[in-house]
């Protein structure tokens, strides 16, 4: 039987659409949206009509509308520790994200938007592997402090989806491999894999900066500029997640504009990527105990993975470590049209929040 899979993946910047017919895609859009446009918008919620507009009028331009639609899978957000895996959309996991108890993320959207694109089509939406997905062992949530238990906030749906593709190249399962990958993308994680699972992970908030995230940064000075009186709760989380990172130091987290840059000459631009490399590297370098030095090998992923000058300094630093794929890309739209096809065919367990 034909399965229709609308994949609906919110971004900070964009959101991607897909249509799929089992495992063949039908189209795939990104629609930009440019920083203009996204701060005339207070918070993430109210962005919602406007994404859910350009959903619809994707599938109306490629020639479909909701009635078509088997089922519809968005991408899941910052939500408490879940497991892996997919989860049917319920008012409980709605009301996370329209009362702002999680912290903002666009991913969020992607079961609102689901929900609603799903109730026009009479069809049910789910998320998949969401970036809260949490099987970290019990050593690796432990922290410093009792009040702080560490929790595993990784990109999970592209991490575990080149996972089981290389696996694959290698005729195994993604059970019977260990792996560390980086996610180079508009956030950066890092995540160790093993049999099957996420065991430890650097999210994008104590790992490396990224190109709109501040990364890890000295906790005391940290501290000092919560308390200054310059920043409001808000406005230190929009620092560390939003505009950190690249667009901090650089003014721009457009990958092609710091590609000009550098190109042209632009040695602060040079010396910012560079050290993007550096600490790339060392975030693979710190998880290879949790895999106690013994992986298949590490997987360089994400649209970042495309910047050779980037690639050719983090293996520079870590090509001694073991070997290392390079898998471009995002593949989290593909990934979550494979997730919904093996729900609807009863493949495996839906949970529930």
């Amino acid at each position: 039987m034909d399965y229709t899979i609308l994949v609906i993946n919110p971004g900070s910047t964009s959101t991607k659409i897909a249509l799929y017919k089992n495992e063949e895609e039908l189209f795939n859009e990104s629609v930009v949206h440019p920083q203009e446009e996204i701060e005339k918008f207070g918070s993430l919620i109210q962005e919602i009509p406007m994404r859910q507009k350009h959903v619809l009028e994707a599938l109306e331009r490629n020639g479909y509308k909701p009635k078509d639609l088997s089922i519809v899978m968005g991408r899941g957000g910052l939500f408490p520790p879940i497991k892996a895996g997919g989860y049917k959309v319920n008012q409980t996991m709605m009301d996370l994200v329209l009362e702002e108890k999680i912290s903002p993320h666009a991913s969020n959207l992607g079961s609102i938007l689901a929900d609603g694109i799903a109730k026009e089509a009479g069809v049910s939406a789910y998320i998949y592997d969401a970036e809260s997905s949490d099987e970290l062992t019990e050593i690796a949530k432990i922290t410093g402090m009792k009040e702080i238990v560490r929790r595993s906030f990784c990109h999970v749906l592209n991490s575990k989806a080149v996972s089981r593709w290389y696996a694959e190249s290698k005729s195994k399962k993604y059970e019977e491999i260990s792996l560390i990958v980086a996610h180079l993308g508009g956030g950066i994680s890092l995540s160790a894999h093993q049999n099957g699972k996420i065991i430890d992970s650097l999210s994008d908030d104590n790992g490396p900066f990224a190109p709109e995230r501040s990364g890890g940064v000295p906790l005391l000075d940290l501290i000092d500029l919560c308390y200054s009186g310059d920043y409001s709760k808000k406005d230190m989380q929009r620092k560390v997640r939003g505009l950190g990172g690249m667009r901090d130091l650089l003014g721009t987290s457009d990958g092609r504009e710091i590609a000009r840059r550098m190109e042209a000459g632009d040695k602060k631009a040079m010396l910012v990527m560079e050290a993007l490399g550096y600490q790339v590297a060392k975030g693979i370098a710190l998880l290879a105990p949790a895999l106690k030095g013994k992986f298949d090998a590490i997987i360089l992923t994400g649209g970042l993975a495309n910047n050779k000058f980037l690639v050719d300094k983090i293996k520079e630093y870590i090509d001694w470590l073991g070997p290392i794929e390079i898998l471009p890309g995002e593949h989290e739209m593909t990934a979550l049209a494979l997730g919904g096809l093996r729900i609807i065919r009863d493949n495996e367990p839906v949970n529930e929040m």
